[in-house]
């Protein structure tokens, strides 16, 4: 792309959602200056293999990096690490760093991301009590297992599970707690929620679900476990919080954008200011086929929300109506899951192989059409369920449930074409 030499495309978050964005851009022939600021210390890196095979010690550190290091400078990419951005002068088209610099933009964008939130108990800023965020998180969580024989969890979501997994891997003992009646009851519904409490069962987990924490008890500045509303402790060396987290507007708000849930964008990732865009955990996002925002902290929306931020900064026309994705590992269940049901209509869900054995295909139903679907070790059939989500067909429910049955003849005949 020629004649934008001149310009500066700045990209706020070091992310996977603004490297992705940063790496579109020369791709798709941007030929001016691209800064991308992070506030970390390391290069950019994937969050996942955080909480699942790097925190397992399944794989090495160099494997959680996005790009070698020289990478960035060999596509004339401005990373700048240990950068923080204080403020947005939307006016000036520029942005102060906490180091007192000011730099210029003609397009920004915001990958700020997000933070765990942090629980307000007594006992809360007691040593031992970990977050899973950050590389350095996923360290110190490591050497934490290590050394501990018992772990509390607080928290039944992916990320409590995934780190209870991890801790039963090095050893631990693990108790997880929420106030929630079954675990990712929120996400996925009941039946799946007990499928999920049964594996952990099986592994040696114990579940303590519908309780809440009074305080996180300690002795001599470390956590010695948790006290929960009835009384009743549970003693840990170590404790886990996932509680969710809570995306970075910080500076959105300050410029005056509009935040709701996140920076609120339409299908092309712009916010209220036609030059500043948003991707990431950070964005809110208008899904055009789902005819709502949704804010997703999933991978996926990081990885294919940063190149479309670029395509529209570059002014094309290109919207982000991916089918939400997300994928996790716990044990020996691997799943990915295709769509997006709304918290609480999990009323009609079925399943397709063998639940029993491990091995099948959740679906979950609305009018008829599939609206996600989840795959549980059965693999390379992710492509044909986002194509049947996609499609909007009103699907024949024996057919859907015969393994027999093609999934893409489920929808044979609708506008939407066969997975790639």
């Amino acid at each position: 792309m020629t004649g934008t030499a001149h310009r500066t495309f700045l990209i706020v978050g070091a992310g996977l959602a603004g490297t992705t964005a940063a790496e579109a851009l020369r791709t798709d022939g941007f030929d001016g200056r691209i800064v991308l600021l992070g506030d970390e210390t390391t290069h950019p890196y994937d969050r996942p293999p955080l909480s699942k095979d790097y925190l397992q010690d399944k794989s090495e550190l160099d494997k959680v990096f996005l790009h070698p290091d020289a990478w960035y400078a060999e596509q004339d990419i401005e990373l700048r690490l240990e950068t923080r951005v204080t403020a947005i002068d939307r006016n000036a088209h520029k942005v102060s760093t906490a180091g007192g610099e000011r730099i210029g933009y003609d397009k920004l964008l915001l990958a700020t991301g997000s933070s765990p939130r942090r629980l307000s108990l007594p006992g809360a800023d007691l040593a031992g009590v970990l977050y899973l965020r950050r590389l350095e998180d996923c360290e110190a969580m490591k050497a934490a297992f290590a050394a501990a024989d018992r772990v509390a969890i607080v928290g039944a979501g992916w990320i409590g599970l995934e780190t209870a997994a991890a801790a039963r891997a090095a050893g631990c003992a693990v108790t997880v707690v929420d106030v929630a009646e079954l675990p990712l009851v929120k996400v996925l519904g009941k039946q799946l929620g007990e499928i999920y409490a049964a594996l952990h069962r099986r592994h040696g987990v114990e579940l303590r679900l519908g309780a809440k924490i009074a305080e996180i008890t300690g002795k001599d500045g470390v956590t010695t476990g948790l006290r929960l509303a009835d009384g009743r402790l549970v003693e840990a060396d170590a404790v886990v919080v996932a509680v969710g987290i809570i995306p970075h507007t910080e500076l959105a708000e300050a410029a005056g954008l509009t935040v709701d849930n996140g920076v609120l964008v339409d299908e092309h990732l712009v916010t209220s200011d036609p030059d500043v865009f948003a991707a990431g955990d950070v964005a809110n996002a208008y899904y055009p086929r789902l005819g709502t925002h949704l804010r997703l902290e999933h991978w996926s929306a990081a990885l294919n929300q940063g190149p479309v931020a670029a395509a529209n900064m570059l002014g094309q026309n290109t919207a982000y109506d991916e089918v939400p994705y997300f994928f996790s590992d716990q044990y020996e269940m691997g799943m990915e899951y295709s769509g997006y049901v709304a918290p609480g209509h999990d009323d009609d869900v079925v399943f397709r192989g063998d639940v029993e054995a491990g091995e099948y295909l959740a679906f979950w139903l609305g009018d008829g059409r599939v609206l996600a679907g989840m795959n549980v070790n059965i693999w390379d059939v992710t492509g044909s369920i986002a194509a049947l989500v996609r499609s909007g067909a009103t699907v024949d429910r024996a057919r859907l449930l015969d393994p027999t049955v093609d999934l893409d003849d489920l929808y044979a005949g609708t506008t939407e074409g066969p997975p790639a």
